[in-house]
């Protein structure tokens, strides 16, 4: 006589599994919440200012990404890391998020909202310039720009020395359809050992500029560029990868033709990490 097969867990059982994963998942943040405030006391984060760790969190959001499966979608799974992420990093050293709307204010407030929560506070600015300035004046707040069009040369306030840099380019994970597509950089004061330099940007002022300029340089590098009045030229934000280098943009713009006036390293951020489209493994 054959065995009849198990039969399959009630939904009360199946609601108990959840609530007990559910339990366990508070209980591991509030354990992460423990360590970060020892960290806290061993590194004194108060009291040196900024405490965000681009390469760590490029570094965590690539791992998520390669090891996630399941039919939670990576959206959530991506945002709910960086809530985490972001809440953690106010804990140790509060901070405010400096948006520049101009582009278009609903899509920057995604950005933010999805990349940084609720609890962080946030502050919307009119341009680029009123952002970064508000960065420059404070001890360890964070601005968003638009990583791909600008109106003026906001990245000259990041020329001088300690001043801040652009330290992240963000969604970290680019793929279609994210809820936060918007390519945006973050510029803050960073620890250059936390710092990730796969790619490097770059203020970059030329006289010369013209379209034929522009398409000799666009094969090299992404590139930025606004009217530079004070060389009848222009001001390009170049990023280049390890693939280039800054030698390689100078020479390309001699021979289209341009002049090079001044160039000087204003940040660094990680490679742009793209899901391919049939997402990660399953």
């Amino acid at each position: 006589m054959s065995q009849r097969p198990p039969a399959p867990p009630s939904l009360q059982d199946l609601r108990k599994e959840i609530d007990a994963i559910d339990e366990g998942m508070h209980r591991l943040l509030m354990q992460r919440g423990d360590i970060i405030d020892r960290l806290i006391q061993v590194k004194q984060t108060q009291e040196v200012g900024s405490a965000f760790r681009p390469a760590r969190e490029a570094s965590m959001m690539r791992e998520i990404v390669q090891r996630h499966r399941g039919i939670l979608p990576l959206d959530t799974v991506e945002s709910i890391w960086r809530v985490i992420i972001s809440t953690f990093t106010y804990v140790q050293a509060p901070f405010s998020v400096h948006a520049d709307i101009s582009v278009s204010e609903p899509a920057m407030r995604d950005s933010v909202r999805f990349h940084f929560g609720f609890t962080v506070p946030y502050v919307a600015h009119f341009s680029a310039q009123a952002a970064v300035e508000a960065v420059a004046k404070s001890k360890g707040d964070l601005a968003l720009v638009s990583a791909t069009s600008s109106r003026t040369p906001w990245w000259l306030e990041l020329e001088a020395e300690g001043a801040p840099k652009i330290i992240a380019r963000m969604p970290f994970v680019e793929r279609a359809d994210h809820p936060a597509a918007l390519p945006v950089f973050a510029i803050s004061r960073v620890a250059d050992s936390a710092l990730v330099t796969e790619v490097e940007t770059f203020s970059v002022r030329v006289s010369g500029w013209n379209a034929e300029v522009a398409r000799a340089l666009s094969p090299l590098a992404e590139i930025v560029a606004v009217p530079d009045t004070a060389f009848d030229g222009a001001a390009l934000l170049v990023s280049v990868t390890s693939e280039s280098s800054i030698d390689k943009i100078r020479a390309a713009l001699i021979e289209a033709g341009a002049s090079v006036r001044s160039t000087a390293l204003v940040g660094s951020h990680a490679t742009r990490y793209t899901v391919p489209p049939t997402g990660p493994k399953s």
